[in-house]
C-alpha cells in the first residue's frame, strides 16, 4: 500500500507524535467499516455522489457544514449574510489550518469556486445562482448572485474547500473528470482542513485515515485509526461485520438483518432517507439507444411514460424486493424535503389492461425493445429493483434489455451525453429543498445557467423552467413553495421521470460503536465513538 499523503516532516512529526501520546495514554480506537463502493476518487469536486462527498467531508471541509439535526452551523466560515438581494457575504475562520500547516485564507475560497465552476467538475451545480466570488480580505469573501437567491447557504453545505497551493504544487488545478477517465494527484491523494488526514489509499480501495492533531474544531470522537474496506458483494460485506472483521457495515443487505438482529453484540439501524430513487427515460433523442424502435423515440409519448409509471409497481417492489425497506414515493422529491406535498403523492393505477391499452393509444400494441442501465453496488438492492422492473414492464409489452455494473461505471450514463435510454437512479437534494431537484434533474439543460447537469433523460417543458427559476430567486416562503408545488405537479403529470421509493438506510454495527444515522446518508467519522 502507498502512503499517498505525505506532509512536511514538521507535520509528520507532529502527527505520529499525537498518536503515539495518545496510544500511551489510552488503548488505541481502530475503526474499522466496510461499504458497497469506495469514493471513486479523492478529488471533491469530480462526483456529485453523496457516498464520495460523506468520505471526503471527512477530510475536507465546507464553509457551512450539517450539525447531528441536519442543520446548518458555522465550519470554515463563522457568519454569513445576504448584504443585498444579489450579494452573500462569507466571514471566514481565522486561525485554521491546512494539513500541511499552511493557513487557511480567503484565496483558497476563490480558488475552489474557479475550479468547482471549471471544466471536469460535476460540482458546479451547489454554486448555481452566483456568477463570481470576491476576496474582500484575508477572512472575508462575498459571491455574487444573478438574482436573489435564498437557499444559496445551504448550497454550502456539500462544497468542501481545498487548499490553492497544494493544488498548484501538485499540478491538481482542474478538477479530474471522471467521465473521460481522468486521472491526476487528487484522485489518489487529499488534503484538506477536517478532523481527519488520509494516511494511504490503495488500489483495491481501502483507506486508512489517522486524527488530525491540528484540527480547529474540538473532536467528539475518540478515534486513533480509521480503516475503510470497499466490499460490494453483500455476502461479503454482511459476513465481514459478523466474524468481526470489521466493526460497521453501510449497507446491510436486507436478506442478512435476521441473521445480524440474532448475532449478541451487533444491532441493526434504520433510517429513512431523504433520497428518491427513479428511473430516467430518454425523452429527447429522436432514436433511442439500443432500442427495437428505429426513427422515432416512443418515450417522447407520455402515454408511453404512463403506462410505464402504471406497471412499475412501487407497492410490489417495497415489499417483495425491498422487504419494507423502502417508502413508496411518487414525486420527485418524498417526506423531509421542503415543499413535499402529500396530496400529490398519489401512486398511479396498478391496471395493466389500462396500461396496454395507453401503449396501443400510442402505437405500440405490439411493445418494443430497449435497453437500460443499472448499478449493482450502489443503492439498496439496486440491481434488484431494476431486474424487477424489467418483469413488470413485460407485462405491457416492453422487453428491456438489462446491463448490471458497478456505480464507477454507471456513472459515465448519468453524464453528458447520456447515452442511455432508461436507466435507474437516485438524487438526495443538498439543500434539503424541492428546487435542488427540479433544478438539477429535470428543468432543461443549459450550460449557460449550469441547469439540468443531471437532466438525463432530457425532459424539456418551458412552463416547468419557468417556474423553477423563479422560484429560485423568490424571496417570500409561501409563494415559494408554491411555485415548487406546481413545478412538482407538472413532473408528476409529465411523467418526466418514474419515482418508486426512498430507500431506508440499513446500518449495522458492534453495540461498542457509537455512532451518528442520518437521512442524508452521510457518515461524518467526528460523531463515532469506540467503547
Amino acid at each position: 500500500m502507498t502512503a499517498l499523503f505525505r506532509p512536511h516532516k514538521g507535520l509528520a512529526a507532529v502527527v505520529f507524535a499525537a498518536a503515539l501520546g495518545l496510544a500511551g495514554a489510552v488503548h488505541a480506537k481502530t475503526f474499522k467499516w466496510a461499504a458497497d463502493s469506495d469514493p471513486g476518487s479523492m478529488d471533491p469536486h469530480s462526483r456529485n455522489v453523496a457516498s464520495t462527498l460523506s468520505m471526503l467531508s471527512n477530510i475536507y471541509e465546507p464553509l457551512i457544514r450539517r450539525s447531528k439535526e441536519l442543520a446548518l452551523e458555522p465550519a470554515l466560515a463563522v457568519k454569513w449574510e445576504a448584504t443585498s438581494p444579489t450579494t452573500w457575504r462569507f466571514t471566514l475562520r481565522q486561525g485554521v489550518k491546512w494539513q500541511d500547516g499552511s493557513p487557511f485564507t480567503a484565496d483558497d475560497v476563490v480558488f475552489t469556486y474557479g475550479r468547482t465552476k471549471g471544466p471536469g467538475s460535476l460540482l458546479a451545480t451547489v454554486l448555481r445562482g452566483s456568477t463570481a466570488v470576491k476576496k474582500i480580505d484575508d477572512h472575508t469573501v462575498e459571491f455574487t448572485m444573478a438574482g436573489p437567491n435564498p437557499t444559496f447557504p445551504q448550497q454550502m453545505s456539500s462544497w468542501l474547500i481545498m487548499s490553492k497551493a497544494w493544488s498548484e504544487k501538485n499540478n491538481t488545478t482542474k478538477a479530474t473528470d471522471l467521465t473521460k477517465n481522468e486521472v491526476s494527484f487528487s484522485t489518489m491523494n487529499a488534503m484538506g482542513t477536517g478532523p481527519f488526514i488520509l494516511k494511504s489509499r490503495g488500489a483495491d480501495g481501502k483507506i486508512v485515515m489517522v486524527p488530525n492533531p491540528g484540527w480547529w474544531d474540538k473532536a467528539e470522537h475518540n478515534l486513533t485509526e480509521v480503516i475503510f474496506t470497499p466490499i460490494a458483494n453483500p455476502a461479503t460485506r454482511s459476513a465481514a461485520l459478523l466474524s468481526g472483521e470489521v466493526d460497521m457495515v453501510h449497507t446491510l443487505p436486507v436478506n442478512a438483518i435476521p441473521r445480524v438482529l440474532e448475532q449478541k453484540g451487533l444491532r441493526v439501524m434504520r433510517k429513512a432517507e431523504l433520497r428518491t430513487m427513479l428511473f430516467f427515460v430518454d425523452q429527447l433523442r429522436d432514436e433511442l439507444i439500443d432500442s427495437s424502435v428505429k426513427g422515432k423515440n416512443p418515450f417522447k409519448d407520455v402515454r408511453v411514460r404512463q403506462a410505464m409509471a402504471m406497471a412499475i409497481d412501487a407497492e410490489a417492489i417495497s415489499r417483495q424486493v425491498m422487504r419494507g425497506v423502502s417508502v413508496p414515493n411518487y414525486l420527485l422529491v418524498g417526506p423531509g424535503i421542503n415543499a413535499f406535498d402529500a396530496a400529490l403523492n398519489a401512486a398511479p393505477k396498478r391496471d395493466i389492461d389500462a396500461a396496454k391499452k395507453l401503449m396501443a393509444d400510442a402505437g405500440y400494441a405490439n411493445g418494443f425493445e430497449v435497453g437500460m442501465q443499472c448499478s449493482n453496488d450502489r443503492y439498496v438492492n439496486d440491481e434488484f429493483i431494476c431486474t424487477a422492473a424489467v418483469a413488470m414492464l413485460a407485462r405491457i409489452g416492453i422487453k428491456v434489455n438489462l446491463k448490471v455494473m458497478p456505480f464507477n461505471q454507471l456513472i459515465k450514463f448519468l453524464s453528458p451525453p447520456y447515452e442511455t435510454s432508461l436507466i435507474l437512479a437516485g438524487w438526495l437534494p443538498a439543500t434539503y429543498d424541492a428546487h435542488d431537484a427540479l433544478f438539477n434533474l429535470t428543468a432543461s439543460r443549459s450550460k449557460e445557467l449550469q441547469r439540468g447537469v443531471f437532466n438525463v433523460g432530457g425532459y424539456n417543458n418551458p412552463k416547468l423552467d419557468e417556474l423553477v427559476m423563479k422560484a429560485g430567486v423568490e424571496l417570500d416562503p409561501k409563494a415559494r413553495d408554491t411555485m415548487l408545488r406546481q413545478a412538482l405537479q407538472i413532473v408528476r403529470d409529465d411523467v418526466a421521470v418514474i419515482p418508486i421509493h426512498q430507500q431506508v438506510i440499513v446500518w449495522a454495527a458492534k453495540d461498542s460503536v457509537d455512532l451518528v444515522q442520518n437521512a442524508d446518508n452521510f457518515f461524518p467519522l467526528r460523531f463515532v465513538k469506540m467503547k
